[in-house]
């Protein structure tokens, strides 16, 4: 895929050789410009929709893909949850026109009682339990937000070629139809019929049941059985070329993946499709059948760079690996089962991420496996003080952020399954992806907690605090060698790059190399400078820390030290701590010799280098390298003497 895409490019992602021609996927996120596509101070759903719960939906749409305007109806099946319901709220942006609704062929009144909220006043009060529908006539020109939820274009491979798609990710639903869109309400079931001129085809979710040529226009309408947010409703429309795409199942049936392309991508994509196969064979054996078996599974080609997981048709820019398994993943964790708050994105954007992951590692593709895991270790770790939750989710840019939502939250499935094993770890998300209770509903990260934790056995609360609730990454240091025993020694130092998180205690693993031989040991870390001595039946040469990268971690260095370096104690005094313009390291008279002091940041960039010069004061006044005066905040000292090595935290005001 050489076509650059807008900046809504969630950014490249770089695999081993054995993807062709490194092309490039993308998926939604990270905005460089954090201010880009920002909801603060607006609406994002309708308080007032609680008093119905939707059963069913009814589209009766009028579209050409050649001009950016939608007209047509909806009717809303739902049921009455609250007594005496006199008014009924659907979101909707106000800048749409409301052309007539009707209740029982009776005009009603409404109004837009806020930017994006339609109140409609009912003729009488209905009771709790009563099941009744409306319909809404509308039309306009959509107001796009977000990544883009109604929009028109060319195709990129032949522009004269008009293309028409929806992406009402997050808050974008109510650009172009009257819905409800909070996330605690599915759509049992719904009918499209999309009216076009003649010579396209449409693309929706569930089943194509009909395609009527009449009055030089066709109409298609499609079917869809099983409960949906609003926010995964979507059509797609162009001159599409179609094949299907076969998937063998082990009971002997076959899954349809419907391909629409472009025309003139159509040999490409047939080349490129066929490999979502024995990833949707590989998705079944770990997680339990395909999430809409009575229906379909496919993609149809659109004009945003990236991909979006509309359920049974994805809507994909390319046809990439990394992209066609990624928005595959959703089908179970984000579809199936859909975050129930956009705090709590990463139960869809971190699964999809982890499981395209996981076609590599189980693919026995370990060189790549390798790359992706470093990809998205060191995207994870460029983010010193952002969570994997999302606590503003008025800023669009950073719920889908990538280096959280997705790479952090990836790896923090990495992580739980490192502590739990793979036994554990892939039962609780067998577990959990077929909660009676969950499926094709909504969950939130306790949901998955409480599955981990009753396959486990273990208490996750410390974990989920550190890694989901709180910021930042651990950068680790390691000092090693022989006691004056003979017992190897190793002794764990950790700073966080954030306060938030006091320590990340977590299994390290560290591999010991020596005399042909090379095996790993696990240090369960609880705390700073923990010393461990272990009884190792060969001389080791050397170390290396999480050599199969299991951690969402840096780390600075790995120190030799002597028998003495170990046994002795560097005592110095620092203060004042914290400082403003001067910190003064007062040395012990009894620490003779060279004497060196270096400064790193919370991210384990070293700031500045100290020397002794035989005096037993070193000062620093806060230049760094370079001679500029650094930010306020949180520094680690590292004092290497010949006796020991001493670290600590100093902070700058």
């Amino acid at each position: 895929m050489n076509k650059l895409f807008s900046i809504f490019v969630l950014g490249l992602i770089f695999f081993a050789s054995d993807l062709v021609a490194q092309e490039q996927s993308f998926e939604k996120a990270l905005f460089q410009d954090k201010e880009d596509f920002s909801y603060r101070d607006i609406m994002l759903s309708s308080p007032n929709t609680g008093n119905y719960d939707l059963k069913y939906y009814r589209f009766d749409l009028n579209v050409d893909p050649a001009v950016n305007f939608i007209s047509g109806s909806v009717t809303p099946r739902f049921l009455v949850t609250k007594e005496n319901t006199n008014k009924i709220y659907f979101d909707f942006n106000y800048r749409m026109t409301v052309d007539s609704i009707k209740y029982h062929g009776q005009i009603v009144n409404s109004s837009f009682s806020g930017d994006f909220e339609l109140k409609i006043d009912l003729p009488g009060n209905l009771i709790k339990g009563h099941l009744d529908s409306i319909t809404i006539w509308y039309s306009g020109n959509p107001t796009t937000s977000g990544f883009g939820s109604f929009e028109t274009s060319k195709q990129y491979c032949a522009d004269t070629v008009p293309v028409l798609w929806t992406l009402s990710e997050p808050y974008g639903a109510r650009d172009w139809w009257p819905t409800k869109q909070s996330l605690n309400d599915k759509i049992d079931s719904i009918d499209m019929f999309v009216t076009t001129p003649l010579g396209y085809k449409v693309g929706s979710n569930g089943l194509l049941i009909s395609r009527v040529d009449k009055d030089n226009k066709t109409i298609h309408h499609w079917k869809h059985i099983y409960p949906e947010p609003a926010y995964l409703i979507a059509i797609a429309v162009s001159d599409y070329a179609e094949y299907i795409d076969w998937v063998p199942l082990k009971n002997g049936d076959s899954l349809m993946v419907l391909e629409y392309v472009y025309p003139c991508n159509l040999d490409y994509a047939k080349s490129k499709t066929k490999d979502i196969i024995p990833t949707m064979q590989f998705y079944i054996d770990l997680f339990g059948d395909y999430s809409y078996t009575f229906e379909k599974y496919g993609h149809a080609q659109f004009g945003w760079g990236g991909g979006m997981e509309h359920s049974t048709m994805t809507f994909v820019s390319g046809f990439s690996h990394s992209l066609l398994a990624h928005e595959l993943a959703h089908q179970w964790f984000g579809d199936k089962i859909t975050c129930g708050s956009w705090p709590d994105i990463w139960l869809n954007e971190g699964f999809a991420t982890y499981l395209e992951g996981l076609t590599y590692d189980f693919g026995r593709r370990p060189q790549t496996w390798e790359n992706w895991k470093r990809s998205k270790r060191n995207s994870a770790t460029s983010s010193p003080h952002g969570s994997v939750y999302v606590y503003d989710t008025t800023s669009v840019s950073r719920i889908f952020n990538g280096s959280l939502s997705y790479s952090k939250g990836a790896y923090l499935l990495h992580m739980l399954r490192w502590k739990l094993g793979d036994d554990n770890f892939f039962q609780a998300l067998r577990n959990y992806i077929s909660d009676p209770e969950l499926i094709y509903n909504y969950a939130k990260s306790s949901d998955l907690q409480k599955h981990l934790e009753e396959q486990s056995g273990m208490d996750l609360d410390e974990f989920f605090k550190d890694w989901l609730y709180g910021k930042g990454f651990p950068t680790y240091s390691l000092d090693w060698g022989y006691d004056e025993n003979s017992k190897l020694f190793i002794r764990v130092y950790q700073t966080q790059s954030d306060e938030s998180v006091d320590y990340f205690e977590m299994p390290v693993p560290v591999q010991l190399i020596g005399e042909g031989i090379d095996t790993i040991v696990v240090l369960d870390n609880s705390y700073n400078e923990q010393l461990f001595t272990l009884d190792i039946d060969f001389k080791v040469d050397s170390i290396t820390f999480d050599p199969d990268q299991w951690l969402c971690a840096r780390v600075q260095d790995i120190n030799f030290l002597n028998t003495d370096q170990f046994s002795g104690n560097n005592n110095i005094q620092v203060y004042p701590n914290p400082f403003s313009k001067e910190v003064r390291f007062v040395v012990d008279g009894d620490i003779k010799g060279e004497l060196s002091i270096n400064i790193y940041d919370v991210e384990g960039r070293l700031v500045a280098k100290l020397k002794r010069d035989n005096k037993n004061s070193i000062y620093w006044s806060g230049e760094n390298i370079k001679g500029n005066i650094v930010d306020n905040g949180i520094y680690i000292y590292k004092i290497v003497s010949d006796k020991n090595i001493t670290t600590g935290k100093i902070l700058k005001f």
